[in-house]
């Protein structure tokens, strides 16, 4: 009986094991956004364990206590106890309205569009806002930064002490995009716009993601992202702006058709379309589609195997 109460402890134990391990990246926030949702869950999984444990640790006693031959005693006309009423409803609605009090408030503290942490910091220095068009396709991520008059593949970069708001739609299927250490989660859908918020305290380079299958591609639908000093930053704006290669609409479409970017190689574009996202939501809402082959899938599938 001397050991249950320990076992009971191991799921915080295992717990403990994934905050201490680089792998499990949600569990390293850089950023206010991500730390809060970091502090969401910890407070999340400590009340839960606050009512769990005590419940499974009551039902090992009741069964102990009350199993054939122990010779419990036995009311068979008990009805009502206050003390125990009081625990069974009481402590459930301290939970729950605590729960739903923190929830709210944290859900106002990190909400994509507009969040409350960054507010001080958007009201000190408007001009310090980066603005960045989020475009998925089957599968890769283009970057059009609309300011600075340049777009990537699969690479976003943006300057220390910034706050960058994200414009996203897809031209094909629904996705997610995630960078646990930085940016919430939130869906991409072809023919509407979804936005997201966060800042760059920190230097850095991590790597963002898809974080819904979307096809045999998915395994390389990932992009890097790197937080730059402001000077570097200037320095990549300009050397993305004398790339040769420009981002029309037309080349879009070209882009756009389905393409496994094995090895995540970055490319660079000039002068993108002023109008390109927004093209592309109508173009989406129209019904355009870039389908994925079946020969396509087979060739990625292939080439996956013989590595």
């Amino acid at each position: 009986m001397r050991l249950k109460p320990y076992l009971a402890l191991l799921p915080m134990l295992a717990l403990a094991a994934c905050a201490s391990s680089g792998d499990y990246l949600l569990f390293h926030p850089e950023n206010l956004i991500a730390t809060q949702e970091w502090h969401a869950t910890i407070v999340d999984t400590v009340v839960m364990m606050l009512v769990i444990l005590p419940v499974l640790l009551v039902i090992v006693w009741f069964g102990w206590r009350y199993r054939a031959g122990a010779n419990a005693k036995h009311d068979p006309d008990w009805s009502h106890n206050t003390a125990l009423e009081l625990l069974v409803w009481g402590v459930p609605l301290l939970i729950v309205g605590g729960l739903g009090w923190y929830t709210v408030k944290t859900l106002y503290a990190i909400e994509p569009y507009n969040p409350g942490l960054l507010q001080k910091q958007i009201a000190a220095d408007p001009q310090n806002v980066l603005h960045v068009d989020v475009i998925a396709t089957d599968w890769q991520w283009i970057f059009v930064y609309p300011q600075q008059k340049i777009a990537t593949i699969d690479q976003l970069v943006v300057p220390q002490g910034a706050v960058v708001k994200f414009n996203l739609t897809s031209a094909s299927v629904s996705n997610d995009i995630y960078v646990p250490q930085l940016l919430p989660m939130i869906a991409v859908m072809p023919g509407m716009r979804t936005k997201d918020t966060f800042d760059a305290p920190k230097l850095g380079q991590w790597t963002g993601f898809a974080a819904d299958f979307s096809g045999a591609g998915f395994s390389w639908m990932q992009f890097d992202t790197k937080i730059v000093s402001p000077a570097d930053f200037s320095a990549w704006v300009q050397k993305a702006a004398a790339s040769p290669d420009q981002l029309s609409y037309a080349t879009f479409q070209k882009l756009a058709q389905p393409h496994a970017n094995i090895g995540a190689k970055i490319s660079y574009f000039s002068n993108p379309d002023p109008q390109l996202f927004d093209k592309v939501v109508a173009a989406a809402q129209a019904g355009v589609v870039y389908p994925v082959s079946a020969a396509l899938t087979k060739s990625i599938a292939s080439n996956e195997t013989e590595k």
